[in-house]
C-alpha cells in the first residue's frame, strides 16, 4: 500500500507458518493498535503494546501484519466515519449545530484527532498514507459541517456567496488547536461557544 522504513525491531524474524489465518479477532485488535497510537504515538509504540492490549499472541500479530506500520496502516484505514444522512435536520442551523453535539461524537472526534497526532512521523516518511489518515481523522468532520451550512444555504438561511469551505474548517482547526496545542479536552459548552461566537458570526447569523 506504501512503501515505509522499517526499524529493526518493527519486524518480527520468527518463521511465519503456512496454517490458516482466524481473522475474526482482526477489528479488537486494530481497536487496541489506535488506542495505544492515541496514548504513545507511533514512536512509542510497540506491537507488545497491541498484543497485551487486545490479549493476542505477539506471534499471531505477526502473522496478520509483518511490521508495526503495516498495522498501524491497516487500522487507521478501518477507521470508521460519520455518513451525512447521520447528521440532524431541525431546521435551522443552529439547531442543526448544537443538536450534532453528541457526546460519542466529541470523544471519537478527540480520539481521532489523538490518533493522528501519533502518526505524524509515519505521515512524513509517507505522504500517500498522510492523504488516507486524513480523508478518514480530519475531513468528515468538515464534511459533515460543509453539508449543514449547505442545507442552510438551499432553505434562504444564509448567503449563497459564502465560503462554505473555508468556514467549515473553523470549528474543526480550533478543536484541534485546543486539543492537541493545548492539552485540554474539548466539551460540550466550548463547542457551543465556537458555534454561536465564532461560526455564526462569521456567517452573518445570531445565536438564538
Amino acid at each position: 500500500m506504501t512503501e515505509t522504513t522499517l526499524n529493526a525491531e518493527d519486524v518480527d524474524p520468527t518463521p511465519r507458518l503456512g496454517r490458516k489465518r482466524d481473522h475474526s479477532r482482526d477489528p479488537e485488535i486494530l481497536s487496541a493498535a489506535l488506542d495505544i497510537l492515541a496514548e504513545k504515538g507511533y514512536e512509542r509504540m510497540t506491537v507488545d503494546m497491541v498484543a497485551t492490549r487486545a490479549r493476542a499472541g505477539k506471534a499471531t500479530l505477526y502473522r496478520r501484519w509483518p511490521s508495526k506500520a503495516e498495522l498501524v496502516i491497516e487500522a487507521v484505514a478501518c477507521m470508521k466515519s460519520g455518513s451525512p444522512a447521520e447528521l440532524p435536520d431541525t431546521g435551522s442551523l443552529r439547531g442543526d449545530l448544537i443538536a450534532n453535539i453528541k457526546a460519542p461524537v466529541m470523544k471519537d472526534g478527540e480520539r481521532k484527532l489523538r490518533i493522528m497526532a501519533g502518526m505524524v512521523s509515519l505521515m512524513s516518511e509517507s505522504p500517500e498514507f498522510a492523504d488516507a489518515a486524513r480523508a478518514v481523522i480530519v475531513e468528515p468532520r468538515a464534511a459533515a459541517l460543509r453539508v449543514l451550512i449547505q442545507r442552510a444555504i438551499d432553505r434562504g438561511e444564509v448567503s449563497a456567496d459564502v465560503d462554505v469551505a473555508l468556514v467549515a474548517q473553523v470549528i474543526p482547526a480550533m478543536t484541534a488547536y485546543k486539543t492537541l496545542m493545548l492539552g485540554t479536552a474539548v466539551d460540550r459548552d466550548y463547542i457551543i461557544a465556537l458555534v454561536d461566537e465564532v461560526l455564526l458570526p462569521s456567517l452573518g447569523l445570531r445565536a438564538g
